[in-house]
């Protein structure tokens, strides 16, 4: 059942109730088989938007083969109250067990909320930065490293650029997006500290004319290779092919959307922390509260190499992923400072991808062109 059915999840339950529900449309409200794991994703876009929400939906994909395991699925669902009633149908409608609310402003208060009111429920969202002292403990958060796939792009923009200037698209100021720009920036620069990054916020996670405008602003400067941290990155993909430049991917593999100037792209692969979770709670075991990992982990991978990218770039590329998976990679190394001339990260200190400070990033470093307030 998606958002675009007659009756969604949450018009059935605030419209006519379970009972007037199961009456209307003849399905029982009784949870599915107790042999079976319900397990319910919540996507705030479509599952095809070769982004963000189409790398869980890959991944649910592949959870539905799995024998003892039910995968409930509601896409384009806002970060509203909406989120709440999809969540409590899943549960009450379908006996949910374990949920997946994937969106940045599904956790507060929407996920603490339905936490609150079904204890006996596992929930965990995705980028969320739980607390044991402040959240309950049927709840967590999982995310990946992938700021050190943006680095990796950052390397491969570097080895493509002819202008020395490349460019970020960006929905939100928050931190974890921060950290892709940052991270992106610092790619290229170590391969040449004279290239400059140029960042456009858009102000919202899915906003294609924007997102276009953005893209051909960026051409317009001579900026020749782009990335994004959006939601659904296939306009950009699309105008950066059309604008005869090169781009980087994020969250999925875009490539078929750019098939002349795709570099390569960091990408999710949420399998791998959905299986253990499932793993966990069919043997009975709360999953992690706070989960994390990187490339070494495989909760974020790397798009196959376009035609665009040379084989120099190649190998610098290789050359940098084998490090990152040796472990203890560090991508902000002092002395390193903002965009301001902050100084945001003091000689001799490295922060490694694992490091605490990093989920709280406020800043731009130096060479990226543009504001965040």
């Amino acid at each position: 059942m998606t958002s675009d059915s007659l009756i969604s999840r949450r018009t059935a339950l605030t419209g006519l109730g379970a009972a007037g529900f199961a009456a209307t449309t003849g399905l029982s409200t009784q949870p599915a088989f107790a042999k079976d794991l319900t397990v319910g994703f919540i996507y705030v876009g479509p599952k095809d938007d070769y982004g963000y929400n189409q790398a869980h939906a890959e991944a649910a994909a592949v959870l539905k083969k799995m024998p003892g395991v039910k995968i409930l699925e509601e896409e384009k669902v806002p970060e509203t109250d909406d989120v709440s009633k999809t969540m409590e149908s899943m549960i009450k409608l379908d006996g949910a067990s374990l949920m997946f609310p994937t969106s940045f402003g599904y956790f507060d208060p929407y996920m603490l909320k339905m936490a609150a009111k079904y204890k006996d429920v596992q929930f965990r969202h995705c980028g969320g930065l739980w607390s044991k002292d402040k959240h309950p403990m049927n709840t967590g958060s999982y995310f990946g490293y992938i700021g050190m796939g943006q680095y990796l792009n950052g390397i491969a923009a570097a080895h493509a650029t002819k202008s020395k200037k490349i460019g970020f698209i960006a929905a939100k100021p928050i931190p974890q997006v921060l950290i892709n720009i940052n991270s992106f920036a610092l790619g290229a620069k170590s391969v040449d500290p004279s290239i400059t990054t140029t960042v456009i916020f858009t102000g919202e996670w899915s906003m294609p004319v924007k997102e276009a405008e953005a893209a051909n602003s960026l051409a317009d400067q001579g900026i020749d290779v782009v990335t994004c941290h959006v939601d659904g990155p296939k306009v950009i993909m699309e105008t950066a092919e059309r604008r005869k430049i090169f781009a980087c991917g994020y969250h999925a593999d875009q490539s078929k959307l750019a098939p002349k100037g795709y570099l390569t792209g960091a990408e999710w692969n949420w399998i791998t922390v959905y299986k253990k979770f499932i793993a966990d709670t069919q043997a009975g075991k709360a999953p992690g509260n706070f989960v994390r990992g990187g490339l070494a982990e495989g909760f974020v991978k790397m798009s196959p190499y376009g035609p665009g990218l040379s084989p120099a770039g190649r190998k610098a590329v290789d050359t940098a992923k084998a490090e990152i998976l040796k472990g203890g990679f560090s991508v902000f190394k002092g002395p390193l400072k903002d965009n301001k001339g902050n100084m945001v990260v003091p000689a001799g200190k490295a922060l490694v991808e694992t490091a605490v400070e990093l989920e709280s990033q406020n800043y731009l470093v130096e060479g990226v062109l543009g504001s965040i307030g």
